[in-house]
């Protein structure tokens, strides 16, 4: 999705994005689910998912242990 589409939305950057500052993921909480974007390039648009899908990454991602 262009991030003007998302202006409006809160990012929060990850806890689990790297502190050194090279490896970090925002998050905005939708309405119908959530958006993701690289914190480095927030201007190149984000990744808007479904909450079906939301909830799936995220449980893949808590199954690998990242």
């Amino acid at each position: 999705m262009p991030a003007a589409e998302l202006a409006h939305v809160t990012w929060r950057k990850s806890s689990r994005s790297n502190g050194e500052g090279n490896q970090c993921v925002e998050i905005a909480s939708l309405t119908n689910g959530a958006a993701v974007r690289d914190s480095k390039d927030p201007g190149a648009g984000a990744l808007v998912l479904a909450t079906s899908a939301w909830d799936g990454l995220r449980a893949a991602v808590r199954q690998v242990g990242l």
